[in-house]
């Protein structure tokens, strides 16, 4: 990983690592902002950058994960002992299993957190009996303004997978019994959700 303390003289390193990687948006845009800071001789802006690492791709990526965290309301600037940025321990987080809680592999869940701001999101463990896969809360994650949001599209999310794997012929990693059982409890969730908007 290429060194860098971004400074007045920095400018030709960040032109070159522009040029010859291949940079998602956010990156390109952060080396830009970088080179406005240069050019504009703004050292509290190069300050603030190099609070985020030593290295290029540290810089933009830890930059990236802050930006993302003050989205849900959060503002600590915290690394873990490897430089990278710390993510920011969601707020009202709690867990909906559908499926047998004691075997790992056969049930899926899904996981609702709120930021500091009340924005909320959501992410999902989900199991076909032996294949799976999931994600954790982040502040990459999809955002809704209730914990009602992002449940419903958690749970439309995981209907569309399960109901994606009926019949199929593998029923070694797609144990049909564990993909309609967890399909039932979705429905059992929704109907009680629109009980509650009764009330």
């Amino acid at each position: 990983m290429e060194s860098l303390t971004i400074n007045p003289f920095s400018k030709n390193q960040i032109i070159d690592y522009l040029k010859t990687n291949h940079l998602v948006k956010y990156e390109a845009d952060i080396l830009k902002e970088m080179l406005t800071a240069i050019k504009e001789h703004d050292l509290s802006k190069l300050d603030w950058f190099n609070l985020f690492g030593d290295a290029i791709r540290v810089i933009t990526m830890n930059v990236q994960a802050y930006r993302k965290q003050l989205e849900f309301g959060f503002t600590e600037i915290a690394f873990d002992q490897y430089g990278w940025f710390n993510g920011p321990e969601f707020l009202n987080k709690e867990s909906l299993i559908f499926g047998n809680p004691w075997q790992h592999s056969e049930h899926s869940t899904i996981y609702l957190g709120a930021g500091a701001n009340n924005i909320w999101t959501f992410a999902i463990d989900y199991s076909f009996g032996t294949a799976g896969g999931g994600y954790h809360l982040s502040v990459y994650g999809k955002q809704f303004k209730s914990r009602e949001d992002a449940l419903t599209c958690g749970l439309n999310e995981l209907k569309d997978m399960m109901t994606d794997k009926i019949g199929n012929t593998d029923t070694s990693n797609y144990k049909q019994s564990i993909i309609l059982a967890t399909l039932r409890e979705i429905t059992k969730v929704k109907i009680s959700m629109v009980q509650l908007t009764l009330f």
